[in-house]
């Protein structure tokens, strides 16, 4: 009877999500699972370049011998870069190969971490904060005003190849939310880069994209011209004196 009325509560929760807006679950955690296409299927052959392969020895020689599974970030980053930017599921199969687990164990660490791209992405891509502190703080309109201004959904790449726009969990910078990651690949998928854009406004991070298509560099870090890093707006109102140094004790006395 109670796994019965847990079955019904489920079905009904199930529906209820499905009813819900598609613009209000657009910030729901980045794509889990895996879907099939041409350039992305089990099927394809993927191994390491000659030249990668001497790096993977180099990488597996830093672990024990019975700890190889140890490898596997490092593994997946370098099949990202010789991949261009992104990571096929028959590269995390090579991967799992040569650390000899199962490749469900690769999975879950290439859906878990954001810097693993599982589906291309633009020679920049742009990563929107959609923690607590960056969604009070507006991140969900930021998203809107990249996705409006480019003309593509999240995870999509415009036509030109130079942008595409996802999202990333907690970047560490909670006191200049919102805020967004460039990851760069303009240099190469092995010279990428990540920036970080933080107090911004859509109408800034619309700035970032248009500096960034006329080749240029914005300068990284808070974006009000207010602040000084993480400061507050304005500059301080204490701490205004050089801080004084703790008392010297006779720590044989106490």
């Amino acid at each position: 009877m109670l796994g019965h009325l847990a079955a019904q509560r489920l079905r009904e929760i199930r529906q209820a999500f499905r009813q819900i807006p598609q613009a209000s679950r657009s910030f729901s955690t980045a794509l889990n699972y895996h879907l099939d296409s041409p350039d992305n299927i089990v099927d394809l052959p993927w191994e390491f370049t000659d030249a990668n392969k001497e790096k993977v020895k180099e990488i597996i020689s830093h672990y024990p011998s019975n700890y190889k599974q140890s490898a596997v970030i490092p593994l997946l980053d370098l099949a990202q870069q010789q991949h261009g930017g992104w990571l096929p599921v028959s590269a995390m199969n090579a991967v799992a190969k040569i650390i000899e687990v199962a490749p469900i164990r690769v999975y879950e660490v290439a859906t878990f971490y954001s810097m693993f791209n599982r589906t291309k992405v633009g020679q920049y891509h742009l990563l929107v904060c959609g923690t607590t502190p960056c969604m009070i703080r507006g991140s969900r309109e930021i998203e809107d005003a990249l996705l409006g201004h480019l003309g593509v959904k999240r995870n999509e790449v415009t036509k030109d190849g130079l942008f595409s726009v996802g999202e990333m969990e907690c970047m560490g910078s909670c006191v200049n939310a919102p805020m967004i990651t460039v990851a760069d690949y303009s240099n190469g998928s092995e010279g990428y880069t990540y920036n970080y854009y933080e107090d911004v406004t859509p109408k800034r991070v619309v700035e970032i994209v248009e500096a960034l298509r006329r080749g240029e560099k914005p300068l990284r870090g808070t974006q009000n011209p207010k602040r000084i890093n993480s400061g507050p707006e304005g500059g301080n109102t204490t701490l205004l004196s050089e801080p004084k140094a703790p008392p010297c004790r006779d720590l044989d006395a106490c």
